[in-house]
């Protein structure tokens, strides 16, 4: 019997995919899926890892309040990374059941793991997780049927979570890819993630010292990925199979995560932008009490279109009604577009005439 072609489906920002994408996927797409990095810890040394040099094989976490980023946004999930977040079981179950048991049991939760530990799979099963993603190395794709992956991937499935794996791209291994894909449909997994490898500034070095190259000049992804990806995909694959493009993770997911977190911290002088930040009025002073005191009295500036930032040292206005009395004050005043986030990054300042 001869299988049918299958359908390639182009996704955003060059992304494609044959099949349905997994839930943990559909669910980064709506920017729905909050990220929690639980630890920099990996016992494996990959030449295209990412990771920065203050997070690589450091034990640190950079969520402090998980459920206060998970109402931000609006999370009807969590994708958990590392490192490898194994490295960190206790912690990782501890977040598992904190969020599980704040958001109930339909809240998703997938992770990304190397380890085919089986007392660590067991526990993050009775923990809750949904979906556990296998990292195989690339040394280890042709022979990953005689390796420990083979009985860890039986064993989460026994358990039942959804099992797949999600593994780079690597452009110059096509063949040991395809052998890595055609166990993963042996064993009857849910699906295979491609990730267009990508450089970083941790990793700009050795995807160099790889002979490694971007495929654009202002893009991060590898060349030759896009092209390999494609002749991957148009084989007759029985499982679905997603390819991820670097443009997809920041153009589409990460900016729909902020388009989320947007609507749910943006105060009433806050102007969303169609990226998710927000566009506010800032005068800097010293004696923020005096400002309020100033844009109340004089300016008849209602309550809820300003707020004192003490840490910041600065009050918030919204920009329109800023932009028509900064001429009239005596502290300089700016309109300025940030992120949504809890550090506040700042994209642009105009300085607003004033006295």
């Amino acid at each position: 019997m001869t299988l049918a072609m299958p359908v390639i489906k182009q996704r955003h920002c060059g992304s494609m995919a044959i099949g349905a994408i997994p839930e943990g996927c559909r669910l980064c797409e709506e920017g729905a899926k909050m990220v929690l990095f639980v630890t920099g810890l990996c016992s494996y040394h990959c030449f295209y890892c990412p990771v920065s040099d203050e997070k690589m094989y450091k034990d640190v976490v950079y969520d402090a309040d998980v459920l206060a980023e998970a109402r931000a946004i609006r999370a009807k999930g969590v994708g958990i990374t590392g490192g490898d977040p194994m490295e960190a079981i206790d912690r990782l179950c501890h977040y598992l059941r904190l969020l599980k048991a704040e958001f109930g049991p339909s809240f998703h939760a997938h992770l990304y793991t190397m380890t085919t530990d089986e007392e660590k799979i067991r526990r993050v099963a009775e923990a809750g997780l949904d979906e556990i993603r296998f990292h195989v190395p690339p040394g280890l794709w042709r022979f990953a049927a005689k390796s420990g992956f083979a009985p860890a991937v039986r064993l989460a499935r026994e358990l039942g979570m959804v099992v797949g794996l999600e593994v780079p791209l690597v452009p110059d291994r096509p063949d040991d890819l395809v052998e890595l894909l055609r166990w993963a449909e042996s064993e009857g997994l849910s699906f295979v993630n491609l990730d267009e490898m990508e450089f970083s500034e941790a990793n700009w070095g050795r995807m160099h010292r790889q002979n490694y190259a971007t495929k654009a000049e202002l893009s991060y992804g590898v060349q030759g990925a896009d092209e390999v990806a494609s002749s991957i995909l148009a084989r007759p694959w029985r499982i679905p199979v997603h390819y991820c493009t670097s443009g997809y993770k920041d153009g589409w997911q990460l900016r729909t995560r902020i388009q989320r977190r947007a609507g749910s911290v943006a105060r009433p002088y806050d102007e969303v932008t169609e990226d998710g930040t927000l566009v506010k009025g800032v005068v800097e002073a010293d004696d923020l009490a005096a400002v309020v005191r100033e844009l109340r009295t004089k300016f008849r500036v209602p309550s809820n279109l300003m707020m004192a930032v003490p840490d910041r040292n600065r009050v918030e206005v919204a920009s329109w009604v800023l932009e028509e009395i900064s001429t009239d004050l005596p502290w300089p005043s700016f309109v300025i577009e940030e992120y949504p986030t809890a550090n506040a990054i700042e994209v642009e300042r105009q300085r607003l005439p004033g006295l």
